[in-house]
């Protein structure tokens, strides 16, 4: 019996298409497993089934005259409670934003997919202002991960991850200024990309300044490129945004994943980015991930780009962009905040301005790096993340002096350069854990793909590669996390 609430979007349109499907079914499929996981996961903070239904009945219209908006017509997609809806309030995990709104506008990516008769049913959680690495928020609690509940997803787009990896839907809107697409892929199992700075346009501005990007998560490649080619282009609310670009290289997005090719690809492997050593098990997962580009047909081999001022820059604009936020909350509301969140205002008191220059001239710096590093080789891989998934409740200590540290280990260094140099960057699934895992067996381990600025096209096509030679497939939901998968060999699927 077919599963439409895990069908793929490409899946669900051609059956729509053919009349064998129509979107108020799976929609009301979707929302079904929604609501059933939703005890377990706790994957979103709040659904919209009123309007879910009359954007599913009117793709249903569509596609019955032969009409339908484009390739996502009907399909349902989930919004991460970051980014404006309108008629969904957008409280980004904290008890500082008033539900009462108005919420009366879309953010540039939710209007594109709503002019393009996507069905918006659903806001999915994030930690608290997009701002910490843990499955939580003081607003929604923990959001648990699909392959074992125990099991946090990283922050920020937690519930997005849950939501895919549960088969709720084939899509999910999710943003990233330090990893928050590409960490909770990692951790929570599924598909992100972080496209190039500029090529979707991101509206109100993200409190990490020009560190933040706009994209998608999702279940297969192809369904995140044809997103993308949706969302991208320019909004008159962001002076960012790129021009619109040439028809041809938005067909080149979902072109890409459909011929996913890498034969002949100069594809750079870097175990640790010259920064942190990943433990055992994510580094024999990435080293046979390596391997298999190598397997089809490209020139793989292990190069390091110098990144030695990456975490002195990125701290120095990460925290004192978010404090500027922070610091115009009343104390009151200040006092609500998730603590990782409330002493980022602390931790940025002693910057100064000079301080902020020589981060904009290392960042800079870090661009010339990444461009010269891509003028020899197409693509690097490196681990999405330096350890293994966290159970749900570890915290960091007072010691920490950021909140890629925990217990003093860095233990998420690999993400953030690419927010840093504006690059495309995706992480897919390339392993899992074993049964003699440091943690339990059956957790996914990510592999993350990096291009050149505007290079997005290639990611998707060595994604798509990857995918199709190690096919990943969702967890049971509701099966004991034993029989998750736990004996499938790296880079293999779940059962």
């Amino acid at each position: 019996m077919t599963d439409l609430a895990a069908l793929s979007a490409t899946g669900m349109t051609a059956a729509f298409a053919d009349g064998s499907l129509s979107p108020v079914e799976t929609l009301e499929a979707v929302e079904a497993r929604a609501h059933a996981s939703q005890p377990v996961l706790n994957a979103f903070c709040r659904f919209d089934p009123e309007g879910a239904l009359a954007a599913a009945r009117a793709s249903e219209a569509r596609w019955k005259a032969g009409t339908p908006l484009g390739p996502l017509d009907g399909v349902p997609v989930s919004v991460k409670d970051m980014i404006l809806t309108k008629g969904m309030a957008t409280l980004k995990g904290s008890l500082t934003v008033d539900p009462a709104g108005p919420w009366d506008e879309d953010a540039p990516a939710v209007a594109r997919l709503r002019a393009a008769g996507a069905v918006l049913f659903g806001k999915t959680t994030t930690t608290e202002f997009g701002g910490s690495p843990y499955s939580t928020s003081p607003l929604t609690g923990p959001t648990n991960n699909a392959y074992n509940p125990a099991y946090g997803n990283c922050g920020s787009s937690m519930g997005a991850a849950a939501q895919l990896a549960a088969g709720i839907g084939p899509l999910a809107l999710a943003n990233d200024a330090a990893g928050s697409i590409r960490m909770p892929a990692s951790f929570g199992g599924c598909f992100g990309i972080k496209p190039s700075y500029g090529l979707v346009a991101n509206y109100p501005p993200s409190a990490a300044g020009n560190l933040g990007h706009v994209g998608p998560m999702s279940w297969t490649v192809a369904d995140a490129a044809a997103m993308l080619a949706l969302i991208a282009g320019p909004d008159p609310r962001d002076p960012d945004a790129l021009p619109p670009q040439p028809a041809a290289d938005i067909a080149m997005l979902t072109g890409a994943a459909r011929e996913a090719g890498v034969r002949g690809l100069r594809i750079a492997y870097s175990r640790d980015l010259g920064l942190v050593a990943p433990e055992p098990e994510v580094a024999a997962a990435a080293d046979a991930a390596a391997a298999v580009f190598a397997e089809l047909g490209a020139h793989v081999e292990e190069a390091t780009p110098n990144l030695s001022g990456l975490f002195d820059a990125y701290d120095t604009l990460r925290l004192t962009h978010r404090a500027a936020g922070i610091l115009a909350l009343p104390p009151e509301e200040r006092a609500k905040l998730d603590p990782v969140v409330a002493r980022v205002a602390e931790m940025a008191e002693h910057y100064t301005v000079s301080d902020y220059i020589r981060a904009c001239n290392e960042r800079m710096r870090l661009k010339r790096v990444m461009l010269d590093f891509h003028a020899r080789y197409d693509i690097l891989l490196t681990p999405t993340m330096a350890v293994l998934p966290h159970r749900q409740g570890i915290a960091q200590v007072p010691g920490d002096r950021h909140w890629y540290e925990m217990n003093g280990k860095i233990w998420a260094p690999y993400t953030f350069a690419f927010n840093m140099t504006h690059q495309p960057a995706a992480s897919i699934v390339c392993g899992l854990t074993g049964e003699d895992s440091r943690e339990a067996p059956g957790l996914p381990i990510g592999l993350q793909i990096v291009a050149a600025p505007f290079a997005d096209a290639l990611v998707l096509a060595a994604a798509a590669a990857f995918e199709a030679a190690r096919p990943p497939l969702r967890p049971v939901f509701g099966a004991p996390p034993a029989a998750q998968g736990t004996t499938v060999p790296q880079g293999g699927a779940v059962a």
